[in-house]
């Protein structure tokens, strides 16, 4: 498989629908759609961009559907090469055998993500651009679609695009005076080298400061719910959810397992864990249950702790440590509060009347946005861009140490094009097949 082939797949989903899309890209994509398309017109001949109604026939001539077919010459595609889109009927077959005719008449199947892999190799987007499509794509929430837009639009890689200049002037500067000694050129010293530096580090650290905001609006709040069996946990994600997921029971011990379930609260995805509820057992099932609500809670970004105001505290409540981030709610207020939790300070909710749910959906959004979580700005970095500028932070840390020590500026050269490839990994200017090779592969097939 090689760049040069021309590929195709069918870019709707699978299953029945309206209308299937079957794409055709590269050098010999226009050839490929002669063969198989009858129409008024070969498609050699159509102008770009316009659909023209007519047949395509399969192999001995039999006739397979009758589709709608556009032609996009290179540049002017999505892929930068000529592109060819056939919108047939949606049937899953007839869809499996336009693509088949189009495999026959000299096309490969497409690997998964390779027509976005191909635009970035064109030039038609950077790699956070290429990134920011699969984004838009799983975009839960309208913070979490913004964010993508706004990184398919570029955002993103303007700002490292002007981290990589700033880096490459500063560079440029420094390897004249060592390449060039006698020319008189002399390198930025002393403070002056060290405040552009702390310039660069500062913007670098800024956006390392959006990854958690990026990991959120991509993955969700992780909010494990915990307590006691039958304080009403699942009753809780029922009602957060707006329709009964879980099945509730008075009987104790009724959730074994954790149930995962994501809601949109004010355009922040909500990965709500309904877990097991914490009690002594000698059931070896439910005691799995209660070892996975433990892991759980590990892993949490957030934790509600369900109790039922109208018992005693349980036992293991004194016991457990408690966590900045972590919220004690008290469940059943339609009922008569018992006396251990008289003056206890804590959100007091009914999963039966829906009494306090606002004040709590309302806390649950004050914790996160404690956690680095700004709506108003929906820039975020993923966790490969995290990596990539991580270690070019680190790299000026050590050349800024460096100049700081007084030592040849040979020494920060090193390191700052230590820095300068780091930054480059992030939109994909620098030799990058291995990180190619993963973006691409969490692409569907025929995008």
């Amino acid at each position: 498989m090689t760049v040069s082939d021309t590929i195709a797949a069918i870019s709707t989903p699978p299953g029945q629908g309206a209308i299937a899309l079957v794409r055709v890209s590269g050098a010999n994509a226009i050839e490929v759609a002669d063969k198989i398309f009858h129409g008024k017109e070969m498609p050699s001949q159509f102008e770009p961009h316009v659909q023209h109604f007519g047949e395509i026939f399969g192999p001995e001539g039999r006739l397979i559907d009758q589709v709608m077919l556009s032609v996009h010459r290179a540049p002017a595609s999505y892929s930068g090469e000529d592109l060819i889109e056939i919108s047939c009927h949606g049937g899953t077959l007839v869809s499996a055998k336009v693509l088949e005719a189009c495999l026959r008449a000299g096309a490969r199947a497409a690997r998964a993500g390779e027509f976005t892999e191909r635009a970035f190799l064109n030039g038609k987007m950077d790699l956070t651009q290429a990134e920011a499509v699969i984004d838009l794509i799983r975009a839960k929430t309208d913070l979490a679609l913004r964010s993508a837009t706004e990184q398919l639009e570029g955002r993103l890689g303007e700002q490292i695009r002007k981290i990589r200049d700033e880096l490459v002037e500063l560079l440029a500067h420094i390897n004249a005076s060592i390449d060039f000694p006698d020319e008189g050129i002399t390198p930025d010293e002393g403070e002056t080298l060290l405040a552009r530096l702390d310039s660069i580090r500062e913007e670098i650290a800024a956006l390392l400061a959006t990854a958690d905001q990026g990991r959120i609006l991509r993955e969700g709040v992780r909010v494990v719910m915990y307590g006691a069996t039958n304080a009403g946990k699942s009753s809780l994600l029922n009602r957060l959810l707006g329709y009964d997921r879980v099945i509730v029971s008075d009987a104790h011990g009724t959730t074994r397992d954790t149930i995962e379930e994501t809601v949109n609260l004010n355009g922040v995805p909500i990965r709500l864990l309904d877990t097991a509820g914490l009690r002594t057992s000698a059931s070896e099932l439910e005691r799995e249950g209660i070892a996975r609500t433990e892991k759980s809670l590990q892993l949490a970004d957030l934790r509600l702790y369900i109790a039922d105001r109208s018992t005693s505290k349980p036992s293991h409540f004194q016991e457990r440590i408690r966590n900045p981030n972590e919220i004690t709610v008290l469940n059943k207020s339609d009922l008569p509060e018992n006396g251990d939790w008289k003056d206890f300070h804590a959100l007091r909710i009914s999963c039966l009347t829906g009494e306090g749910l606002p004040e709590l959906q309302k806390e649950i959004l004050t914790r996160i946005t404690k956690q680095n979580l700004k709506p108003e700005s929906a820039l975020a970095i993923n966790a490969r861009h995290r990596d990539c500028l991580r270690r070019a932070l680190e790299s000026c840390d050590r050349a800024a140490t460096v100049q700081a020590q007084g030592l040849s500026p040979e020494y920060a050269a090193i390191h700052l094009h230590d820095a300068l490839r780091a930054v480059g990994e992030v939109i994909g200017v620098v030799d990058v097949e291995q990180i190619l090779d993963s973006v691409f592969s969490q692409f569907c097939i025929g995008k």
